[in-house]
């Protein structure tokens, strides 16, 4: 099987240098933030976000260089979802990602909270220092945007009247939005087209809902170790993915422990057994493959054929294989 390292094979050189700048970027001035960065950046991440970004930069700039630009577009957008994950953690009350310990649990919840925040405030200040304003108000969306899906996350929790809709949106929002506005944000920094910037968007956008999609089929099917993190973590704090919502159309049985919010004893065992004997996880596998297609149909009006074009496509196919 491919791995998600080889697709990256056209940008290789690009991520080694973007990972030593960001610990340089962040961790420069003050030790804690120091020894954040390290703690983060060396995390052995895959890089996916800011991969995508330099894969779509080399795409639109065939024959050309990266420009200094675009290499800090890539910085910026794994600065951002950075620290939208150290938030995250804190809210969620997480001891591990990517089988490594948290910020929070590491350094403690004001230290994390501060980090999170500096991320985002670096972020912008670099963002400012492109000096293009369509990319500036690409990424500011971005950061608003994961805002809007917190708080929804948060309003919604076991709320079992949640629609496939609404689910979707959320996802937008939390993770869908920084591929979809930094891989068009690429295409604006090379003297894109307004046509192909546009599909440039939506490649992220379909890319990015089925790898959250993906990632939400995963928390009941993969083990701890493989995720990084604990299994079913999202049903537990009453996060409805699709795989929940759509049992809950087969399995009556599921909603009144839902709304119970899994309290009693063996209530937990018992709606994850009832997901797992409904089609949900079956119809989550074909919404991913779905928007999966969509992706490839938009790069593919977007961009000629090149290597850096062809590792975008089968990243899209990559995704839909962590499933099986």
């Amino acid at each position: 099987m491919t791995s998600v390292t080889s697709l990256f094979a056209p940008v290789d050189n690009d991520l080694r240098l973007l990972t030593d700048n960001l610990k340089e970027l962040v961790g420069a001035r003050h030790p804690i933030l120091g020894a954040a960065a390290e703690h983060l950046f060396g995390a052995g991440g895959k890089r996916l976000r800011p991969g995508i970004v330099l894969l779509a930069s080399r795409a639109t700039m065939e024959g050309q260089d990266l420009t200094p630009h675009h290499r800090r577009l890539a910085e910026i957008t794994e600065m951002i979802h950075t620290a939208s994950l150290v938030h995250d953690d804190v809210v969620d009350e997480a001891e591990t990602r990517r089988n490594s310990p948290t910020v929070n649990s590491v350094f403690g919840n004001r230290a994390a909270v501060l980090a999170g925040d500096y991320l985002f405030a670096q972020s912008s200040w670099y963002l400012a220092n492109l000096d293009n304003l369509t990319v500036v108000k690409l990424l500011s969306e971005v950061i608003r945007d994961f805002a809007e899906g917190e708080i929804r996350q948060g309003l919604s929790q076991f709320d079992v009247e949640l629609s496939i809709s609404d689910y979707l949106e959320k996802s937008y929002y939390k993770t869908a939005s920084l591929m979809a506005n930094s891989v068009k944000a690429a295409g604006v920094l090379s003297g894109g087209s307004e046509q192909v910037c546009e599909q440039l968007y939506h490649y992220g956008r379909h890319f990015g809902l089925a790898f959250q999609i993906v990632d939400d089929i995963l928390d009941f099917t993969a083990t701890s170790e493989v995720l990084g993190k604990p299994a079913c973590s999202d049903l537990k704090s009453g996060n409805l993915t699709a795989p929940v919502l759509y049992a809950l159309e087969e399995k009556p049985d599921l909603q009144p422990l839902i709304e119970n919010e899994l309290t009693a004893e063996g209530e937990l065992d018992r709606a994850i057994a009832l997901i797992k004997e409904s089609n949900g996880i079956d119809r989550t596998t074909q919404l991913a493959k779905q928007h999966s297609q969509l992706a490839v149909q938009h790069l593919n009006q977007a961009l000629q054929e090149s290597e850096s074009t062809q590792a975008l496509r089968e990243l899209a196919d990559y995704i839909l294989r962590r499933v099986y």
